[in-house]
């Protein structure tokens, strides 16, 4: 397949990329490089500067005719969401309209779309599986919500099939260590415990400690980021094979805390990394842990690489390789 991923200079969008391309597909990357990083473009990839809140950059780019797209360019900081929604409106929503638009008018047919588990919000029961509501307690994941809405209504109006994956923490980098391109000003918790570990920032802040969670502190679902590629890969089969849209969690089914994770990093790292107990974060919900059972029977996926051990190693790898 000629696969255009949009965002594909970026963090999880490069891993994408890498997968896709060690699976044999032509892939093309369209990124304003905002917060990709020319370091992580590959030489067996075309690549194409332009911006999504740009029509005619996008559909030109689209008309090289594309079988599927890969949907990755939005803003995620869900903090910042909470203080800035007008970003997240114009970049997120209006980005992905244009993106709708486009494929629409090119005759691209499947998109799979880097959706959230952010759109659950605060959990009635654990762990998460697709059937559980979707009430986002953060603006970010009401944006994520609101392009899966949009989705729903392009596939029934312009026969356009998504696959949209619902992921929970994105860490980690590449297992074969082939991507070391460093997020720009990261906001999730373990790049930041790496700065600390680097000495790129002197602590990590811990947004809270009197949740009702074993330690006090917010447990998330952490899922490798090559497990991740490897479920975007399995979902452009799916789209191609079955040629029908589908939702579909993708997580590691183990919840850690942020004491559980700064322990293992200053185990794993050799570092004693300072960390520091503040307020509560706007829109954080205490606990998120998947299901993936549906990504198991419909996408023969599973995580792999998603042991803390793992995230944090190659994590630690990368950061070692840059600073």
């Amino acid at each position: 397949m000629h696969i255009l991923i949009i965002g594909g200079a970026g963090y999880i969008g490069s891993h994408v990329a890498r997968e896709l391309l060690d699976q044999g597909h032509r892939v093309t990357v369209f990124d304003n490089l905002s917060s990709g990083l020319r370091q992580n473009l590959f030489p067996d990839e075309d690549f194409i500067e332009g911006d999504i809140l740009h029509y005619d950059e996008l559909r030109a780019a689209m008309q090289r005719g594309f079988d599927a797209l890969v949907h990755l360019a939005a803003f995620k900081a869900a903090g910042e969401s909470m203080v800035a929604p007008e970003k997240y409106s114009v970049n997120n929503i209006s980005g992905t309209i244009n993106i709708l638009n486009g494929a629409a008018e090119t005759g691209i047919k499947y998109i799979v779309f880097s959706s959230s588990a952010a759109v659950y919000g605060e959990p009635e029961y654990l762990p998460i599986d697709e059937k559980h509501p979707t009430n986002p307690e953060n603006y970010y994941g009401f944006t994520k919500l609101e392009i899966e809405r949009f989705l729903q209504w392009y596939d029934k109006l312009k026969g356009i099939h998504f696959a949209s994956l619902r992921y929970f923490n994105a860490a980690g980098y590449d297992v074969k260590g082939r991507i070391t391109g460093l997020e720009k000003n990261p906001a999730n918790l373990l790049p930041v415990v790496m700065e600390a570990a680097c000495g790129l920032r002197q602590e990590v802040a811990v947004f809270g400690n009197d949740y009702d969670t074993c330690d006090g502190t917010c447990i998330r679902d952490y899922i490798h980021v090559s497990d991740l590629a490897a479920g975007h890969a399995a979902a452009l089969g799916y789209l191609a094979k079955n040629g029908k849209s589908i939702t579909v969690n993708l997580g590691s089914e183990r919840g850690l805390s942020v004491l559980e994770m700064l322990d293992y990093a200053r185990k794993i790292t050799g570092v004693n990394i300072v960390s520091r107990i503040g307020p509560r974060r706007a829109g954080d919900t205490a606990q998120l842990t998947s299901s993936a059972q549906y990504a198991k029977e419909t996408l023969d996926w599973v995580a792999r690489y998603s042991d803390p051990e793992t995230l944090i190693r190659t994590s630690w790898d990368a950061y070692k390789a840059n600073v």
